[in-house]
């Protein structure tokens, strides 16, 4: 049986390709192992200094396996919170990382699949790319995504994707804090590829120390968010990059 995606290095990029494109790269449960298995080893390896997610075929990915949603009906709770929890816990993976993930999302991102878009640092789109959470269409609850959803857009227009499903076109996902760039369709993948090379060639640990303090100061207060920047800057002064960057920028 064909491995749900493939992956390649080189650069220090490591591309991840969902290889479901017959399934417009739905989320099964094999998959979504895999891609845990496949971010695991990239946190470890120090050879990958970012992480480029992207997807087979027309569609970057159309959210959770239809059929096998369907099946979990006869399954236990237990069974089916396990399942949904291995999800959640994928884009808590991501968030966790200390090493950049950029996602390239062309065709259709629905569902799972734009929680999946979302849940990475750094969303580069095709100018027709459309991301939706049609779940409530299907007699279903857009329950894990929302909370990306929440953190991303305003509470007017975050209800407006889950309650109506409907689909929003790049441009519009990018004016509501979804996406991060759009490009032309037939730049996308240069364009995915110059921002990852860009942050390929950045410190790493100034990377991962950026984005371990860009999460940390969800829900913290001012002064909270003041203490751990102070506490960030100063570990950040110990490391070999600064050291370095520091001295070609004085000797320039």
């Amino acid at each position: 049986m064909p491995l749900p995606l493939t992956v390649e290095l080189g650069d220090g990029i490591l591309a991840v390709t969902l290889d479901r494109a017959d399934k417009r790269n739905a989320l099964n449960a094999e998959l979504v192992e895999a891609l845990h298995a496949e971010l695991e080893r990239a946190d470890l390896d120090a050879d990958v200094r970012v992480v480029l997610l992207r997807g087979a075929g027309k569609d970057f990915c159309a959210g959770a396996d239809l059929e096998e949603l369907l099946a979990s009906a006869e399954r236990s709770p237990a069974q089916n919170e396990l399942s949904a929890a291995r999800l959640g816990a994928l884009f808590t993976r991501i968030r966790r990382m200390p090493k950049p993930v950029v996602a390239v999302v062309q065709g259709r991102a629905l569902a799972g699949g734009a929680g999946l878009a979302t849940a990475c640092d750094i969303v580069v789109a095709g100018a027709t790319a459309q991301l939706g959470y049609p779940e409530i269409q299907r007699g279903f609850v857009p329950a894990m995504v929302m909370t990306l959803l929440r953190r991303l857009a305003g509470e007017k227009a975050a209800l407006d994707l889950v309650l109506t499903g409907r689909p929003v076109g790049a441009e519009e996902a990018r004016s509501l804090g979804l996406v991060s760039r759009v490009a032309p369709d037939d730049r996308l993948e240069a364009e995915g590829r110059a921002v990852a090379r860009g942050l390929a060639g950045a410190d790493a640990s100034a990377l991962a120390f950026t984005k371990q303090l860009f999460f940390q100061l969800d829900g913290a207060s001012f002064e909270e968010g003041i203490a751990l920047g102070a506490r960030v800057n100063a570990a950040a002064r110990q490391t070999p990059g600064f050291r370095e960057a520091i001295a070609r920028f004085l000797r320039t």
